[in-house]
C-alpha cells in the first residue's frame, strides 16, 4: 500500500474527523438501589484527527478503548464529555433524527461476522435494510440491482441474494458485512477489529478487499486492530492506545520503526522477526504485570507500573501529549523519557509485511 496524505487546496491536510477532549465513563453500580460507587474510565481524553481519504490504525491490549472509541466516533455510544467533529459537524450534539440522517455518512464492519448478521433474513435484505432506512434508490427494483452491485463489488457472486448467513463461511460473511457497509456511499467507516474472528489463511484476502475498496471509492477508515503485522500493511498512520488514553500516534513507519513510547516498544517486541539471527540479537522488552484496573488508573503516567524505564516523575506526574516529529510529519507522544528511548530504537521491530 503507498502511504498518502490527503491535501487540500490551502496545501493543508483535510481533516474529515475531529475528536476532541473525548470521555466515557460506565458507572459501577451496586446495591439493591444500584448506587454509583465509581465508573470504569474506557475512554479518558482522546484528541486526535482522521484526514480524509486516509486510514488510521488503532492498536493497543484488550480493554484499552480502542472498540469504545470506534462507537463513540459513529455515536453508538454517547460520550461522557468531549465532541466529536466530521466534515466540522459536531455529532455529539445533533438530535435522534438528525443523527439518524448522518448515519448514512458513516457506516461501521463489526468484528464477528457470526452474530452482527440477522439469520432470519436473507443476504439480500441484510444488504438492503439500510438503503430503506435512509431511503436510497427509488423503488424495489432499483435498490435490488444496487444489492446486487455490492455483492459482486466485494467478490461475492450476485445471485446469493436469497441465501441466509449460515449458509456461508466466515470469510463471506464477513464479505457481506462490508457489503452493507458500504450501501449508502458512506465516506467514512470504523473498521472494529475485521479480520480477528477470520481464519489466517482468509485475513489477508479481507484485508485487500477494505484497501481496494479506500483506493476505489475514496473511503476513510479507522481501523481497530490487535494484529500489528495487517496494521501496518493498511495503515497510513498508527495510534497508539493504553488504558483509555492514546500514547502515542504518528505515521506509520515512523511509528514502526522509530517507536518512542515504552509500550509500543513491548508491543513490537513481542513480534518475532522471521530470521533466527536477527531474532536471536535485537532486544527484546518485556512488559511486566497486566494492566491496571481502569476504574482506579495509576497517579502520574498510568504506564508506570509497567514500565522498565519510569522514574520517579513518572509516578507523580501525568505527561504530556507532544510532538517530538515535524510540522510536515507530526509524531506526538506521551512520555517524560521519549527522547531518550528515541535514541535507543533506531532500527524496524519487524519486517514489511506484503499481501
Amino acid at each position: 500500500m503507498t502511504q498518502t496524505t490527503p491535501i487540500n487546496g490551502n496545501g493543508h491536510a483535510d481533516v474529515l474527523v475531529r475528536v476532541e477532549g473525548l470521555k466515557k465513563y460506565f458507572p459501577i453500580r451496586r446495591g439493591w438501589r444500584r448506587q454509583q460507587v465509581g465508573a470504569v474510565q474506557a475512554v479518558d481524553g482522546l484528541d486526535f484527527e482522521i484526514y480524509r481519504g486516509e486510514t488510521l490504525g488503532l492498536v493497543g491490549e484488550s480493554g484499552c478503548g480502542k472498540s469504545t472509541t470506534g462507537r463513540l466516533l459513529l455515536q453508538l455510544l454517547r460520550p461522557s464529555a468531549g465532541r466529536v467533529l466530521m466534515d466540522n459537524r459536531e455529532l455529539t450534539s445533533l438530535s435522534a433524527e438528525e443523527l439518524r440522517a448522518s448515519r448514512r455518512h458513516m457506516q461501521m464492519i463489526f468484528q464477528d461476522p457470526y452474530v452482527s448478521l440477522n439469520p432470519r433474513m436473507t443476504v439480500g435484505e441484510i444488504i438492503e435494510e439500510p438503503l430503506r432506512v435512509h431511503n436510497v434508490g427509488v423503488g424495489p427494483a432499483t435498490r435490488s440491482k444496487r444489492v446486487q452491485e455490492l455483492l459482486a463489488r466485494v467478490g461475492l457472486n450476485p445471485h446469493y441474494v436469497h441465501r441466509y448467513p449460515h449458509e456461508f463461511s466466515g470469510g463471506q460473511r464477513q464479505r457481506i458485512g462490508i457489503a452493507r457497509a458500504l450501501a449508502t456511499n458512506p465516506g467514512f467507516i470504523v473498521a472494529d477489529e475485521p479480520i480477528s474472528a477470520l481464519d489466517v489463511s482468509i485475513q489477508a484476502q479481507v484485508i485487500n478487499l477494505l484497501d481496494d475498496l479506500k483506493q476505489e471509492l475514496g473511503l476513510t477508515y479507522l481501523f481497530i486492530a490487535h494484529d500489528l503485522a495487517m496494521v501496518r500493511y493498511l495503515s497510513d498512520r498508527v495510534a497508539v492506545m493504553y488504558l483509555g488514553r492514546i500514547v502515542e500516534l504518528g505515521e506509520r513507519d515512523d511509528v514502526f520503526e522509530r517507536p518512542l513510547h515504552p509500550y509500543t516498544q513491548g508491543l513490537l517486541s513481542a513480534i518475532p522477526i522471521p530470521d533466527p539471527i536477527k531474532e536471536a540479537r535485537r532486544e527484546r522488552i518485556i512488559l511486566q504485570g497486566d494492566v491496571p484496573n481502569p476504574a482506579r488508573p495509576p497517579a502520574g503516567c498510568r504506564f508506570h507500573p509497567r514500565c522498565p524505564f519510569a522514574t520517579e516523575i513518572c509516578h507523580t506526574e501525568d505527561p504530556v501529549f507532544r510532538n517530538l516529529g515535524t510540522a510536515e510529519k507530526p509524531h506526538h507522544v506521551a512520555c517524560h523519557h521519549a527522547e531518550e528511548i528515541g535514541l535507543r530504537s533506531g532500527h524496524p521491530q519487524m519486517p514489511t509485511v506484503r499481501i
